[in-house]
């Protein structure tokens, strides 16, 4: 019984919000690529969410075939001449193909039109945050406290920085900064790493640099990992709590500012993982995204739209990676062909594209080598 009830709890508590949040983000990436290409005349034979043997699926009038996979975790829209998944051509298929044919091949559209279709998946990816951002931000309007120091903390960074208490902090490093949430956040990304705060000092602007220390501390719903630490409290004084409301425009505004925040802070911190600023300790696979769908799941289903929002940043942010057989590395190559006004050879692609999937299938381990020892030390 109680192995019945784990089962149950582990599929509804864990594993349905995750393909919930996954399949809405992989929907909308794909759904990029199948719109451009169609605007594109672009013959697309699949559009599939998920890998593997098809569930079930439909063929329309265009001759796409629509179907869900068995294995759930991505998708992908094959075109007219492609080989795979990945968008690797079949010369041979397209060799044979009548000329008439040939024309709605992917490869044989120009290198803009090429371009323009591969760019669209991340591209709506970060609409789709902007759009969810809007709607959250346009129903609930944005609540949080505003950044004003209560206390600073002995020996830790701010205090080194030259930051006191009633200070309110405006930006930091040139991004304004509206509550004391989006503080934390910017500095949990950034330890060791020295950012520029501007602060309004009972009415006198001030400019520190301030360094966050490295500190292991609670990053998300109670799991402690090493991450940016300043060393102050915020006020919770009633008088400092805001609450904004959004007309449509100011919306999508405040939807545009909040998911270019969390790419710029995703590209900061990724940078600071590779010149090793940062601890990896933040960086999960799959296995952390359900762990993290499924304690969000818990706490409603607006909380679950945002990490949907979040999510789908992420994944534009990993698809436009200058990596051969992802989205970026197929534009780095349509970039090389409009400089030298030809494609690269076959042999340069087929190698590129060989180290591209080596390349992600070693962060794939990666990262699922680091949610397993996550999840054992947790449980321990």
């Amino acid at each position: 019984m109680d192995l019945l009830l784990s089962a149950y709890s582990l599929i509804v508590g864990t594993i349905i919000p995750f393909l919930f949040v996954l399949t809405i983000v992989v929907f909308f990436h794909e759904l990029g690529h199948f719109a451009v290409a169609r605007w594109c005349n672009i013959k697309v034979d699949a559009f599939s969410v998920g890998f593997g043997r098809e569930i079930f699926g439909r063929t329309d009038k265009k001759g796409t075939r629509w179907k869900l996979c068995l294995i759930p975790l991505g998708g992908y829209v094959k075109f007219a001449g492609d080989e795979n998944a990945a968008s690797v051509p079949n010369r041979e298929l397209i060799a044979q193909m009548s000329e008439e044919d040939r024309k709605t091949a992917f490869i044989a559209k120009p290198v803009w039109q090429r371009a323009a279709v591969v760019a669209a998946g991340p591209l709506a990816n970060f609409l789709l945050a902007i759009v969810i951002f809007a709607t959250i931000f346009m129903s609930y309007g944005k609540q949080g406290i505003q950044p004003v120091v209560e206390e600073v903390f002995r020996g830790r960074a701010a205090e080194r920085g030259g930051l006191q208490a009633g200070d309110i902090i405006k930006e930091i490093d040139g991004r304004e900064i509206h509550t004391f949430n989006e503080l934390r956040q910017v500095v949990l990304m950034n330890a060791n790493t020295p950012l520029v705060f501007d602060v309004d000092r009972e009415g006198t602007p001030v400019t520190l640099t301030v360094t966050p220390d490295a500190r292991e501390k609670e990053v998300f719903l109670g799991e402690r990992q090493m991450a940016g630490d300043i060393g102050l409290r915020g006020s919770t004084d009633p008088q400092y709590v805001v609450r904004i409301k959004y007309g449509l425009f100011g919306a999508l505004e405040e939807g545009a500012r909040e998911t270019y925040r969390i790419m710029d802070g995703t590209v900061s911190y990724i940078w600071g993982v590779i010149t090793q600023r940062q601890s990896a300790d933040q960086l999960g696979g799959p296995i952390r995204v359900a762990q993290i769908s499924g304690q969000v799941a818990e706490l409603g289903i607006m909380p679950l739209i945002s990490l949907t929002a979040v999510l789908s940043v992420s994944i534009g942010l990993i698809n436009l990676a200058p990596v051969p057989i992802l989205d970026g590395g197929h534009l780095v190559f349509y970039a090389a062909e409009a400089l030298r006004g030809k494609p690269l050879s076959e042999r340069v692609q087929d190698v590129g594209f060989r180290i591209g999937l080596g390349l992600v299938l070693m962060l794939m381990v990666f990262v699922t080598w680091k949610d397993i020892v996550r999840l054992v030390s947790n449980n321990s």
